[in-house]
Formats: C-alpha cells, sequence, structure tokens
C-alpha cells in the first residue's frame, strides 16, 4: 500500500521507480514525493545543507531571488511587512527587500531557529526553495497561511514536476534534501483548501493570495 500524500493525504499514489529511488506520483493533487523511508536524518541534513554557497551578494544569486521579490513589490506598498521561511544560513532576500523598503523577519529550522515568528501576523511570507524540502507540506504551509494578514500572500519558489518521463532524468530531484515535488495540481489543490487566489508567474513561483475580507 503506498504512504498517504504528504499534501492531500490521499492513498492513491503509484509508485515512481528512479535508478532504485523509490518516489510517488499522488492521485489526487500529482504531488510527487520520496519514499519516507528514504529521507535523510537531521543531521545528515544539516551537513548537507552547510555545502550550499548561497552568497547574498552574488549577482546571480540575487537575480534567482528577484523571481520573488518581484512578486511582493508588485502587490504590495513599502512599509509592508514579510517573513522569509526558510532563509538559511545567508538571508539573501530578507536584505533585498529590505532596500527595496520591505521589512522582513527571517527564519529557518537549522540556521534561525526564532519561533517567535510564529506568533506574528505578515502581509507577505515567502519561501524560496524551501517547499521541496518539507516532510509535512500540507502542516508546514497550513502554519503559514494562518500567520498572513487579509489581503496577504504566500509565495513560494521551487520548481514544478512535470510527467514521470521528465521527472525520471530530471536534476533536480537528485537533491537527497528534497522529498517532495509541487505540481500544477498541488497548487490549485492549495488554493481550493484556502480559498485562495492562485496565480503562476513563472515555471518556478506560485503566488496564493488570501481575501481582503474578513470571514
Amino acid at each position: 500500500m503506498a504512504p498517504a500524500c504528504p499534501l492531500c493525504a490521499a492513498t492513491d499514489s503509484r509508485p515512481i521507480d528512479c535508478d532504485g529511488r523509490l518516489y510517488f506520483r499522488c492521485g489526487q493533487c500529482a504531488m510527487v514525493f520520496l519514499d519516507p523511508a528514504l529521507r535523510l536524518g537531521p543531521a545528515a541534513e544539516h551537513s548537507y545543507y552547510n555545502l550550499h554557497d548561497n552568497d547574498p551578494a552574488d549577482p546571480r544569486y540575487r537575480a534567482f531571488l528577484s523571481r520573488t521579490l518581484a512578486q511582493v513589490t508588485q502587490r504590495f506598498e513599502p512599509p509592508a511587512r514579510g517573513l522569509d521561511f526558510g532563509c538559511g544560513p545567508g538571508p539573501a532576500l530578507t536584505a533585498m527587500a529590505g532596500e527595496a523598503g520591505f521589512p522582513m523577519d527571517a527564519y529557518d529550522a537549522f540556521y534561525r531557529d526564532d519561533r517567535a515568528v510564529f506568533m506574528r501576523r505578515y502581509d507577505f511570507i515567502t519561501c524560496t526553495e524551501v517547499a521541496e524540502h518539507l516532510f509535512s507540506p500540507r502542516e508546514e504551509l497550513d502554519r503559514l497561511w494562518g500567520m498572513l494578514a487579509h489581503g496577504g500572500a504566500l509565495i513560494i519558489q521551487t520548481q514544478r514536476v512535470l510527467n514521470d518521463t521528465r521527472f525520471r532524468a530530471w536534476n533536480y530531484r537528485r537533491d537527497p534534501t528534497h522529498v517532495v515535488f509541487f505540481s500544477d495540481s498541488s497548487f490549485a489543490w492549495l488554493a481550493r483548501r484556502w480559498n485562495a487566489r492562485l496565480t503562476l508567474p513563472h515555471a518556478d513561483v506560485a503566488v496564493l493570495e488570501k481575501s481582503t475580507a474578513k470571514v
């Protein structure tokens, strides 16, 4: 029996074997996820993250993050406040947003575990190259959605999965810390769950906006 989908909890996933690594594609929300038995432990996961070289001063890295920042600047006016969820050891997006007049808090389970952020409300929350690492994406993203003010936006930057053939050849899946892969349908499922407005402005950016009306 296939494990439950970590996003929608459906149990009708089918297996995808990739060079001996087992993944499953959910029949309901089309998320692809790694067999939970193959996930790294916390120490190994942290060690792998320490190999990343995401220099906040690197123009190429800043250009990469600008796809998310552009979604902030198009929707909000300074000094709207945000949270950089999963900021890593060098919170480049936090710095870039500050330069544009948008103050941001930063959180990372390994590098900046300040849980006070979960008690606050934000105009926008960004997750850049974070969602694919989440063992419990529904739980984590539900929590972030609940932290948004009315009219707020959750901006998720992660490469979206396509068909099985492309998935098997996809270099993105080879990172051992990448355990879940969102599809267009996965984000549509979240939009229905939250009654959110979904836009997909780039191949690796999804924006979910909360209604301005109090319910």
